[in-house]
């Protein structure tokens, strides 16, 4: 059987400076974005400089993955990979 990849991704490296939207505009070429969130510090509000974007699909999501990761963004290389279980439930949503 072969293992589910998901439609959830983990994108680390951000600029604080990102902001929802910004992180929703980058991902939705490819494909529907359902949900773009980044995490912030819960005391500072600022942002940590990672977030998540969920896609409608995994086939996006692949799509999404294979041109994101590596690629430089607001003159920092980020990096792309499926999200874990454990990474997005423990993460602190505040945002």
């Amino acid at each position: 059987m072969a293992k589910r990849l998901g439609t959830q991704l983990f994108v680390s490296r951000l600029s604080f400076f990102t902001n929802h939207q910004e992180l929703k505009t980058l991902f939705s070429p490819f494909g529907v974005v359902k949900e773009a969130r980044l995490i912030r510090d819960p005391k500072t509000q600022r942002p940590k400089g990672f977030g998540f974007v969920t896609f409608e699909t995994e086939t996006e999501a692949h799509k999404a993955l294979k041109a994101m990761n590596g690629r430089i963004v607001r003159g920092r290389l980020i990096f792309v990979e499926f999200a874990h279980d454990d990474k997005a439930s423990k993460t602190d949503t505040n945002t």
